[in-house]
């Protein structure tokens, strides 16, 4: 599934974010998990895809300095209200990572927990050029995306783990890729992959 910035916003603006498929209100546990084993408590981090901003508000509620982005600005408009609401201080941007205007270096940590897969696979290779520039010299990408073992066809594009190592192992070292679930409001959980990799 891959869907016009205008489809997005529609869906944002419109919508109540807790009824959306991949709304979560706490931090993902695969991405909780991976910031603890590798020790990146106190990283700046880019939320990529935030959202209405549940896992940048819970990253920032535990100590990461957070830039969250969207490609709706109805998605950002409500998550700039929510952070405020708790009393975070989170930094917002409109951004689209196929066309993004964020900088060089800019992050230790990309967390994408639904955007890559959502992207034509004619595409994906913008994003992973676009990734390895934000990122700082050995930055981490903490990746999740449905699972080519999960049935059907309704959502996001299935992946395997094979073709992610192929989008990435030349300019990434691929950590690891293991089967998890997607935690959302969709119920049985869909099936997923969970990618830990490191700009080279």
């Amino acid at each position: 599934m891959s869907q016009p910035t205008a489809w997005w916003e529609d869906l944002y603006a419109t919508s109540d974010v807790a009824s959306l498929p991949w709304y979560h209100p706490e931090l993902d546990a695969d991405f909780e998990k991976a910031l603890k084993t590798h020790r990146l408590q106190g990283k700046r981090i880019l939320d990529l895809g935030t959202g209405p901003a549940p896992q940048a508000m819970n990253l920032s509620g535990r100590g990461f300095e957070v830039l969250g982005t969207d490609i709706s600005p109805s998605a950002i408009r409500k998550a700039k209200a929510a952070a405020k609401a708790a009393g975070l201080t989170i930094e917002f941007q409109v951004d689209d990572i196929l066309k993004s205007k964020l900088g060089t270096d800019l992050v230790d940590v990309i967390v994408d927990r639904g955007v890559f897969h959502v992207l034509l696979p004619e595409k994906r290779h913008v994003y992973v050029e676009t990734v390895h520039r934000i990122l700082r010299p050995s930055g981490w990408l903490l990746l999740k995306c449905f699972s080519d073992k999960e049935p059907g066809t309704f959502g996001p594009y299935r992946i395997s783990a094979k073709e992610l190592r192929g989008y990435f192992r030349e300019t990434f070292d691929i950590l690891s890729i293991v089967d998890t679930v997607f935690d959302g409001t969709l119920k049985p959980n869909p099936r997923a992959l969970f990618a830990t990799l490191r700009r080279q």
